[in-house]
């Protein structure tokens, strides 16, 4: 805690100064295993040729970790005068198509109303059509949270990307879902960088490219990329371990103060959001830092249909999943932006085009390659494991107690619930493979724990009890407690016992709760937990049971009387004293 005041100190001392005394420093870059010399001349907003000039590099294509390069336009210079290039005179009208929180929805699911990566691919390709000085963002979140992501830890969506000439992202929460090597893996992978100004690493060297330049129309934009503080307990502490996110607002400063003089437009590529709960938010960038023309936004999963103009910048957000996809229009002259215009297009309209070959063509390759990968055996079963419709959403069975005891041991909460609509199949005595426990979770939900009151979770118990003996999707498959219902009863008051690893429930008492994602936030009438903050997220139901069943099988979790009636308590009883 100390040291990260020194350096916000620091980092804040820096910010005063800096306007004064910047262009007296030479900038330089020390080369990391995996650097290509296009991608420093990109992330600098220089030439390639540039580089090799002032660095006398004979072969360009080979540059070594621990080269270091001097960055040209940073030298001192001392008797020559500095001449600035002259701003555009004309009016540049230049496009920006951004998408958020995609979270692996590659495939169009017209039921779910995402419109799949293969059509957002054509919504960009005619953008690009219409104007040539188009780029394209995405403001994180697109790297995992479905099967096609996680079965290759996010290669596959990198080479959709690729594939459909993103120019930038930032990274999201759960882009750290895999760990912060992997997410480093997965930025060499990509043809655009993956930015992060405010992620530090331990030797508080900047942990992913601060930010970029590019050129469209004559007319140089500086994108810079802001990761959310949440991502510390908002993916497994594990992913960020001896990484530092720093204060926003102080870090967005530094950023317009190093980018004013090298460019006309400042675009903010940031994955902060603005859910009222969360401490840095991109409102807050918006209200305390001036010179940010533009926030392309995510993690809130804000739907901006006009976009929200907080002082001189524009704030724009597509919701979630591709449902929507944002498109900026803005005409630049000089160094001044003259009109910012947001829309978002529609599932409606996004379904109704035809898919983009080439990306297709890409989307069913990595499905292909895919497949391999869910033939991978992870364990094997003597019995049965009962995931069956009518069995899942009306009792106790093995199959839900085993993945409610896995999110369990994964998290270390005191007791885990997930609901019964979520488990879609058996599991057959036999090997088990990958595909067979994607078929069981074939959601990409993840699992995430909320502290809850006693009273809250009786009330959650309740509901899903609440049409026992009749089918519910909402029935709740329990691990860490076991509960007593009676079905005479009236709905509300048919849970008469509840006990917590062998104590009575406590009502006034806070107990950790891991759940999925879609009952956290109210999903299949779980309303109670709408408003209980997440305390951490982890990585998808699918992924760690299948760890789960790696390291302990599954003959742990039988039905033994986790979930009873009232009637059958008695049974046990008189047989017990007979």
């Amino acid at each position: 805690m100390k040291n990260r005041k020194i350096l916000i100190f620091v980092l804040t001392f820096v910010l005063v100064i800096s306007t004064m005394v910047m262009p007296a420093f030479a900038e330089s870059y020390t080369v990391k295993s995996g650097d290509v010399l296009w991608r420093i001349a990109e992330t600098y907003g220089v030439t390639i040729d540039q580089l090799v000039e002032l660095n006398n590099i004979a072969n360009r294509d080979l540059i070594y970790p621990g080269d270091v390069l001097q960055i040209p336009g940073t030298v001192e210079e001392t008797d020559e005068e500095v001449v600035e290039e002259p701003a555009v005179d004309e009016e540049v009208k230049i496009t920006i198509v951004h998408t958020n929180d995609t979270h692996a929805r590659v495939v169009e699911d017209g039921y779910a109303g995402n419109i799949g990566l293969a059509k957002v691919a054509t919504i960009i390709e005619n953008e690009k059509a219409e104007n040539p000085n188009t780029l394209v963002l995405d403001a994180g979140d697109a790297l995992h949270g479905q099967t096609i992501a996680t079965l290759n830890e996010g290669e596959s969506i990198i080479n959709v990307f690729n594939a459909m000439g993103y120019d930038a992202m930032t990274a999201g929460n759960h882009d750290f879902n895999y760990g912060k090597e992997r997410l480093l893996e997965l930025a060499d992978m990509a043809d655009f960088p993956i930015l992060a100004a405010n992620v530090y690493a331990a030797n508080y060297e900047n942990f992913l490219p601060e930010y970029v330049i590019k050129e469209v129309g004559g007319v140089k934009v500086g994108i810079f990329g802001l990761a959310t503080p949440e991502t510390k307990f908002k993916s497994h502490p594990k992913n960020t371990e001896g990484l530092e996110f720093f204060d926003s607002v102080i870090i967005a400063k530094l950023m317009v103060a190093e980018l004013e003089s090298k460019t006309d437009v400042i675009v903010a590529l940031s994955h902060l959001g603005m859910d009222p709960s969360s401490i840095e938010r991109s409102d807050i960038v918006a209200e305390n830092v001036d010179g940010i023309d533009l926030i392309v936004d995510g993690h809130s999963h804000t739907v901006l249909e006009e976009g929200m103009m907080i002082r001189d910048t524009m704030i724009v957000q597509a919701g979630e999943y591709d449902k929507y996809v944002g498109i900026v229009e803005m005409v630049v002259k000089g160094k001044e932006v003259k009109s910012i215009t947001p829309r978002l297009v529609s599932a409606e309209v996004g379904v109704a085009l035809e898919a983009h070959p080439d990306v297709m063509e890409v989307i069913s390759e990595v499905e292909e390659a895919n497949a391999l990968i869910t033939e991978v055996v992870v364990g094997s079963t003597e019995i049965e494991l009962n995931g069956a419709r009518e069995f899942v959403r009306t009792g106790e069975t093995n199959l839900g107690n085993l993945i409610t005891d896995a999110m369990v041991d994964f998290t270390g909460a005191d007791v885990a619930l997930t609901n019964g609509g979520g488990i879609r199949d058996s599991i057959a005595v036999g090997d088990i493979t990958v595909g067979d426990v994607i078929t069981v979770l074939p959601f990409g939900n993840y699992v995430v724990t909320i502290d809850v009151t006693g009273a809250e979770l009786k009330e959650a118990l309740e509901h899903g009890y609440s049409a026992y003996p009749e089918s519910l999707g909402a029935f709740p498959h329990i691990s860490g407690m076991e509960v007593v219902i009676d079905p005479s009863q009236e709905v509300g008051s048919r849970v008469v016992e509840v006990m917590v690893n062998g104590e009575e429930l406590d009502m006034e008492a806070t107990y950790s709760l891991a759940t999925n994602d879609f009952l956290a936030a109210g999903g299949d009438d779980y309303t109670m937990f709408g408003d209980n903050e997440l305390t951490a997220l982890y990585p998808g139901l699918d992924e760690i049971l299948i760890e789960y069943i790696k390291e302990y099988g599954t003959e742990g979790s039988p039905v033994e009387g986790r979930i009873q009636t009232v009637d059958e308590v008695s049974y046990l009883y008189l047989n017990t004293v007979a």
